[in-house]
């Protein structure tokens, strides 16, 4: 095992894995810029060490002072949390180069999947279900506009290196194409500096639903069931929840077994996801297709921790050890429901415009847990409650504890806190507020509470906006796709109207 740690990266994700590399007795180094010089990454690390200005560019994104502050406070391994140069090949390269462990998959994994063409090659070699398209290089407009028609209306134009929901235009006829081809190419070249389109059928009532994968560096590739992320605004997720309330036995087996053959097939260990496109008007249990794989911890990963009772982090760790998996498939059991929000500066009211400055006030709801500690002791198997010895935390297990907290639990993370600012240099996100309870109705009902009990104060948030989303009936009856928040709210959210019980007592008082 590893004698120290360094996270190349900011934040809650910094302070997520810092929790669970001091629960496994690794000592820490944080890196930070100098907007960042008082942030709680830094403050929780035992050693910290300064990249150089605010931007990015300048300072997380260097992999040069990443490996240089590795190597002179004698960090033995590396963890990019997500983000920044966590699916970068080359970064992953130069740490085996300068022997100090990657915590991720191999340098070969991430080039294979990180270039989306190639990736729905090796996909569809890999017998993984693949949505109808073209994938090879597109000539000139006219040439799309043949593919396009080809294809069958509606299709998806995106950019090769795209992401993030950047470089993607919907074409409903010839006319989209012909606007939206070259445009397309244009922001591939800006965001990603490569301007290669390709071409796909656009599934309707799509629902996104990824596959979170487990591997060793012995060859064992494990599925850990499926979390739905399809309330999303343009292209950025909002909520995540697992499992999904779509997704069958059946069908979480089909997609579970394709994406392990796709992991498989390019060697791939450590965390990693899948992920799909499902078609919500297809009951066969057959309408899901490959879109791409994150070579990298997601963030909404501790949704899958909350109904899995695995640490995923410490999993990367003792992979990137050398350690086989200490347990198999069938040891594998989903208990319960999670559910994420992410907790974002900005103003829902006017058009979701993002919002920086100082946290005057920040209070988030107790939180019985930040981190879900790992089940897999000696003697004991998948979602068998252990007490976290780092903090004297436990989040609630698969099954009712002895303690009684079997109705649910919160968990925050988060690296912020009061006083502190949101910066225009990084992404505007505050906290993830997560909630497990045995039945979704009652994980829904917990993010309620717990989001009417947050408090922040000095920026505008969107926790209005996310307590809405949990009591929309739809989103109550699971009836979700990507287009839930613009069909929902097309002319944007001005707020969720009062029952009239509500009214009435207001009016009293």
């Amino acid at each position: 095992m590893f004698n120290k740690i360094l996270v190349a990266n900011r934040g809650e994700i910094a302070c997520r894995v810092f929790r669970t590399a001091k629960r496994m007795g690794l000592r820490t180094v944080a890196v930070y810029s100098d907007a960042d010089a008082r942030s709680p990454h830094v403050l929780m690390a035992d050693e910290a060490v300064r990249l150089g200005p605010a931007p990015a560019a300048e300072s997380y994104l260097k992999p040069e002072l990443i490996l240089l502050a590795a190597r002179e406070t004698g960090a033995d391994c590396i963890h990019p949390g997500y983000g920044f140069l966590s699916e970068r090949e080359s970064f992953a390269r130069a740490c085996t180069e300068a022997g100090i462990a990657f915590v991720g998959p191999p340098p070969n994994a991430i080039a294979a999947m990180g270039d989306k063409i190639e990736a729905k090659k090796l996909a569809r070699a890999a017998g993984v279900n693949v949505v109808p398209g073209f994938l090879g290089e597109i000539d000139d407009t006219e040439h799309a506009v043949r593919i396009a028609g080809d294809i069958g209306y509606p299709v998806m134009m995106k950019a090769s290196a795209g992401g993030g929901g950047k470089g993607m235009r919907l074409a409903w006829s010839e006319a989209d194409v012909r606007e939206g081809f070259e445009a397309t190419k244009r922001e591939g070249l800006a965001s990603f500096g490569d301007d290669r389109v390709f071409i796909e059928k656009f599934i309707e009532s799509p629902r996104h639903i990824e596959i979170q994968l487990l591997g060793d560096q012995h060859g064992t590739v494990l599925y850990l069931g499926e979390r739905e992320c399809s309330i999303q605004r343009r292209h950025q997720k909002v909520v995540e929840e697992a499992p999904s309330p779509f997704v069958t036995p059946e069908m979480r087996r089909a997609m579970g077994e394709q994406a392990v053959a796709l992991a498989k097939a390019v060697g791939y260990y450590s965390a990693g996801t899948v992920e799909l496109i499902v078609s919500g008007a297809d009951t066969t249990g057959k309408g899901f297709y490959f879109l791409e794989m994150n070579t990298r911890l997601q963030v909404e990963h501790p949704v899958t921790e909350a109904i899995t009772g695995l640490d995923l982090v410490e999993q990367m760790i003792r992979v990137a050890a050398g350690e086989r998996l200490a347990f198999g498939q069938d040891d594998v059991a989903l208990n319960g429901w999670a559910i994420e929000n992410r907790v974002y500066a900005e103003d829902p009211y006017r058009g979701f415009l993002p919002s920086t400055g100082r946290l005057v006030r920040y209070a988030p709801p107790e939180a019985e847990s930040h981190q879900s500690p790992s089940r897999l002791r000696e003697g004991l198997g998948v979602g068998t409650p252990v007490a976290s010895p780092a903090d004297g935390l436990s989040s609630p297990p698969p099954t009712p504890p002895a303690s009684g907290r079997g109705e649910g639990y919160v968990r925050v993370d988060d690296g912020v806190r009061e006083g502190g600012e949101v910066s225009i240099f990084y992404d505007p996100m505050i906290a993830k507020l997560v909630t497990w309870a045995p039945t979704r109705e009652a994980a829904a009902d917990l993010q309620v509470a717990a989001l009417d009990a947050f408090e922040i104060e000095g920026v505008g948030n969107n926790i209005d906006f996310l307590s809405a989303l949990m009591q929309h009936p739809r989103f109550r009856a699971g009836e979700l796709t990507t287009g839930f928040i613009a069909e929902e709210y097309p002319d944007g959210f001005a707020g969720a109207p009062a029952a009239p019980g509500l009214v009435r007592t207001l009016a009293a008082v």
